[in-house]
């Protein structure tokens, strides 16, 4: 497989995020300059990323290529090309949160993802009906931060049905892509 440059490379996960954001429409969060959110340059040093009692909470990309730097397109948005075999990480900071857009570019790329998350002491991941993980205050039962149960579609905006795993602290996004038109692109996303 022939290396692309980075920015190329940034240019098309770009490309095929946007394409199948747009069509979600305003049922998008918007990204925005959050300054407690903090990422690290390269992809497997991650996120930190609040939660709603002030704590906060550390995820990580482990992929093939985890010292893959970022190519920051502006300071809320950043793009880890090139991650494992034909895929990318569009990074996007939210208000409340943040966004792992993960795009899927042929039949060779993985079927699963693993995002290590460490959580401070007292903080639990549990398991949501929904198919999400709520980050949960263990003294006092409250919920402080959602990751939101995985979506998935193909270029043709089909349907994937994604969905999350619990692997000791690694949240793993399954992604049953064979037979997609790709790119496939998958979200998983956390707020407070």
């Amino acid at each position: 497989m022939p290396k692309r440059h980075a920015l190329d490379g940034a240019t098309a996960a770009m490309n095929a995020a946007s394409q199948v954001l747009a069509v979600r429409g305003k049922a998008e969060p918007q990204e925005f300059d959050n300054a407690d959110v903090q990422w690290a340059m390269r992809a497997r040093e991650g996120v930190w990323a609040p939660t709603r009692d002030k704590q906060r909470i550390h995820v990580s990309l482990d992929c093939a290529a985890g010292d893959r730097a970022a190519t920051v397109l502006r300071p809320s948005l950043r793009v880890f090309a090139g991650v494992d075999v034909d895929t990318d990480i569009v990074a996007q900071t939210l208000s409340d949160g943040i966004r792992l857009v993960t795009v899927v570019h042929g039949p060779e790329a993985p079927t699963f993802f693993r995002f290590p998350v460490s959580l401070p002491e007292g903080l639990a991941l549990e398991a949501m009906p929904s198919g999400g993980f709520d980050v949960v205050n263990l003294r006092y039962g409250a919920t402080v931060g959602r990751f939101y149960s995985p979506w998935a579609c193909d270029s043709l905006f089909r349907p994937i049905q994604a969905r999350y795993e619990l692997d000791g602290n690694a949240i793993v996004m399954r992604i049953p892509h064979e037979g997609a038109a790709y790119p496939v692109v998958a979200d998983p996303h956390y707020s407070i």
